[in-house]
């Protein structure tokens, strides 16, 4: 396998052009939609099966994983079901990443408080250390190419300017999870231990916050077609419409396992469904807001333990059991 170079030096990137809202979770692809979901589910173990999680299309039609445990990073290639791995430096412990437009992989060093970048062709990677170190965790990226990311114990929003490597951390509370950018270009993100959502205006810096409820301890978010903002309530087992230009909630639906389910990833397709799990019933939702009817698609594999999940430019449903080592596609 080939080893990496580390490098602790800026490096320029492009921004990305065009829309590049991915089921919220902002990726280098637009999303796309089946006309009709099949169900058809089919998993792959990971040659490395440490803490796999969070996988990102690329703009090469293939999907990315972090192996969190592993110190890796995987691609699966979706032509020829192969995987490859490249190490990452020791203690970087990737937690999410992405891929741009241009095939370029960033990840979060959840280990030694870094973001990553590994050129796929080369295998050399750049870090760029926060300032205040702390635990990197998700992270999105906005049209103008800048990546923004969760640093969940350390209570800090960052910000990542690629051409640059300056990296702005924002004071937050509340556990930050996970992130999404509006279409206005604010940042919200889901304030787990606080039971609320937090607005960024990348503008002044401000950062406001949304009630979600007591006990509702909200994972995940995403940003639809429309506008329009979901969130998976873990703690009530509730998916959630949130209008960010009115800045309130505007509809609670309860997931199909109720209460116990703990719902966790969410994301959204081309057409506008949303896809969210149900991490402590094996099972994936696939909501219809149109006629607020659910689809749930039980997972081959016990105690798989998605975590992040994503709708690639086809609109295939791609998840990773982090627990079961399997990378899975429901289409």
């Amino acid at each position: 396998m080939k080893k990496l170079i580390l490098m602790l030096a800026a490096c320029a990137g492009p921004a990305i052009t065009g829309p590049t809202y991915a089921g919220g979770s902002n990726y280098g692809i637009v999303p796309g939609a089946l006309p009709q979901v099949q169900g058809k589910v089919t998993e792959w173990p990971v040659p490395t099966p440490k803490f796999a999680r969070d996988p990102a299309p690329g703009p090469d039609g293939n999907i990315y994983i972090a192996v969190m445990s592993g110190n890796r990073i995987a691609r699966f290639d979706t032509r020829t079901k192969t995987f490859k791995e490249w190490d990452l430096p020791d203690g970087a412990r990737p937690h999410g990443l992405l891929v741009d437009a241009e095939g370029i992989v960033w990840y979060t060093g959840n280990g030694n408080g870094t973001i990553g970048r590994l050129d796929p062709k080369s295998g050399a990677v750049t870090s760029h250390r926060a300032p205040s170190g702390g635990d990197p965790h998700t992270l999105v990226m906005d049209d103008k190419g800048i990546i923004w990311f969760t640093v969940q114990n350390g209570q800090r929003i960052g910000r990542l300017d690629r051409a640059t490597g300056k990296v702005t951390e924002y004071r937050t509370s509340g556990n930050p999870y996970g992130l999404a950018i509006d279409k206005s270009g604010a940042v919200w993100f889901c304030r787990l231990g606080a039971d609320s959502l937090g607005r960024l205006d990348p503008a002044t810096g401000e950062i406001t916050h949304l009630d979600t409820g007591s006990g509702s301890r909200p994972r995940r978010i995403a940003t639809a077609p429309d506008g329009m903002l979901w969130v998976a309530n873990y703690g009530n087992g509730k998916l959630v419409k949130v209008d960010p230009q009115a800045r309130r909630i505007v509809k609670e639906v309860a997931m199909p396992a109720g209460r116990g389910g703990g719902p966790y990833a969410v994301t959204v397709d081309g057409a506008g469904r949303v896809w969210a799990n149900e991490i402590n019933t094996d099972t994936v939702a696939l909501f219809e807001p149109k006629t607020e009817a659910f689809r749930v698609f039980a997972l081959p594999t016990e105690n798989s333990g998605i975590r992040k999940a994503i709708v690639d430019a086809q609109g295939r449903f791609w998840y990773m059991g982090s627990h079961s080592g399997r990378l899975g596609v429901i289409e």
